[in-house]
């Protein structure tokens, strides 16, 4: 019974590391990434899609994106969403090629990076408290409910907070992980 409850545990506190993870692919570091531009949508014949899907998407240096469009019609679009999205970079294009010239990331920028990381990765932390505390309310309903004994419960409160613990301290690796990042000149 509690073997149900564990494994659904793990397998939210992983889709939280896995969320985590995805929204620090979106934060600027010092080096282009393509990444950036996931969230960008144009109106492609009156449907939203993501830019990478009408555009070829290159990284030819550290602090360049280029984007080349399938059809040359779609340049001002894409750089209209590219303003509105307020990334911080102006897209500049040639005719057949837009360029996204990221400029050199301020320490002080840097430091305000750094605290968006950390506020982040408090928010999974608090998602992975919620899921401890469901867990936890699951194992009570079981002893509750007279499907486990009184000594099971402790035991699988005691297994729900060892891995939420373990997986605090993946968040706090991830987290040190992109802050090394950002912080890299």
């Amino acid at each position: 019974m509690t073997k149900d409850v564990i494994a659904n545990l793990k397998s939210h506190m992983e889709k939280t590391i896995d969320a985590l993870r995805r929204e620090y692919q979106k934060v600027r570091t010092g080096r282009a990434s393509t990444s950036l531009l996931d969230d960008i949508k144009i109106d492609y014949y009156g449907t939203p899609t993501a830019v990478n899907q009408v555009a070829t998407l290159a990284v030819p240096e550290p602090r360049t994106i280029t984007l080349q469009p399938w059809e040359a019609k779609l340049i001002p679009l894409i750089e209209k969403a590219i303003m509105n999205a307020n990334i911080g970079v102006t897209p500049a294009n040639d005719g057949k090629l837009i360029r996204l010239v990221l400029p050199p990331l301020t320490e002080e920028r840097r430091k305000e990076i750094v605290k968006q990381l950390k506020k982040m990765a408090e928010e999974a932390k608090v998602a992975l408290r919620n899921i401890r505390r469901d867990a936890i309310d699951g194992v009570k309903k079981l002893e509750k409910d007279k499907q486990i004994s009184e000594d099971d419960l402790k035991r699988a409160e005691k297994d729900v907070q060892d891995l939420t613990k373990n997986y605090e301290n993946k968040i706090d690796e991830v987290l040190a992980h992109k802050e090394k990042e950002v912080m890299e000149v």
